[in-house]
């Protein structure tokens, strides 16, 4: 029921919204060009009403495509085909450009990737495990493993973000999987994502966040909380000396390791926008003016342990130097000779 509400209202909705929004142009235009000069910042207002037009427009115009394509595969009979497959994953790549590109125009962002060369993983598929915190950084990834690895993620997401009608009507024609982080009776988010997992040929990457949100001190307490509740102290100690990042919940991803035997290990950690955590913070933050730098390093499948507690050791391990990295970013920042800038 929850899924036809969303198609039938929500989508029409965002359709109609992005129209009314370009007949009434002028009007909208003027009024947030005459407030910004009474808000802090630089076109504050303005910047923002431009963004949030783009992002209309593209959720618009993609809907329409994406009910095209539905009727070009025979009413959704051929839809996950490997055919339109692939077209949802050009019309995913271009979708990204064109955000990607305004966003960094018109918010005044720098998106670099320092790490190993995309050609370090050459026929073989990715689990891609990431820290979560900061606005938009499960689009970030997604955007540079399509434009600098040339992969196709299939990502595990929060399923609130299918009340997005475009997320939820691309990412259900795709790979991927919604998760509830409070699964009804019986459901088994470990099998599901280990499904999903299953069969990445060479050019696949798994995206996984470990942290199962996005970073915050309340957060972090309750998963310290929580470590030692189930009796896991020494677990809850190494998480409270983790001051950037979640403890991470090990289950999903060990899941994910076993499904895709072949995979090599990519751990990403990133910084710029993760002080960004209420909405209050992304409006005085507007421009941004912000250097996003995403710290990609990459693990060989034989250098991970076999067993269950031994890779919940490994992956804390990480964490532990992804903390560290974001902790002395700042202080000393990675060579800029390494970076590449994507666009």
């Amino acid at each position: 029921m929850t899924r036809v509400l969303r198609r039938v209202v929500v989508a029409p909705a965002v359709v109609a919204l992005a129209g009314v929004l370009w007949l009434t142009l002028p009007v909208w235009l003027i009024g947030a060009a005459a407030l910004s000069p009474l808000l802090p910042g630089r076109w504050r207002a303005l910047r923002l009403a431009w963004v949030v037009l783009v992002y209309l427009t593209i959720e618009a115009v993609m809907l329409l495509v994406l009910l095209g394509l539905w009727l070009a595969s025979g009413f959704g009979r051929r839809i996950r085909s490997p055919y339109f497959e692939g077209i949802h994953y050009d019309l995913v790549q271009g979708v990204m450009w064109v955000f990607f590109r305004e966003a960094r125009r018109v918010l005044k962002l720098t998106i670099e990737t320092d790490g190993p060369d995309p050609d370090a993983h050459p026929g073989r598929p990715l689990l891609v495990a990431c820290r979560h915190a900061g606005p938009g950084d499960s689009f970030t990834l997604v955007h540079a493993l399509m434009h600098w690895y040339a992969r196709e993620p299939r990502v595990v997401l929060k399923d609130t973000l299918a009340w997005d009608p475009m997320i939820d009507v691309v990412l259900r024609r795709i790979p991927a999987s919604f998760i509830s982080p409070h699964p009804a009776a019986g459901e088994d988010l470990e099998s599901q994502i280990a499904s999903l997992a299953a069969g990445l040929d060479a050019n696949d990457a798994f995206v996984i966040f470990p942290e199962g949100g996005n970073f915050t001190p309340a957060r972090r307490e309750r998963a310290i909380d929580k470590l030692r509740k189930l009796g896991l102290e020494r677990m809850a100690e190494r998480a409270e000396a983790m001051t950037n990042v979640l403890a991470p919940r090990p289950g999903g991803f060990i899941a994910a390791l076993d499904a895709a035997p072949e995979a090599d290990v990519v751990l990403v950690a990133h910084t710029g926008l993760d002080h960004l955590l209420t909405v209050g913070d992304l409006w005085r933050a507007l421009p941004m003016d912000k250097r996003i730098v995403m710290r990609w390093w990459t693990v060989p499948r034989d250098e991970i342990p076999e067993g269950r507690e031994e890779r919940i050791d490994w992956l804390f391990g990480w964490w532990e130097r992804i903390d560290a990295w974001i902790e002395a970013y700042d202080a000393a920042p990675p060579p800029p000779s390494r970076r590449r800038r994507l666009r």
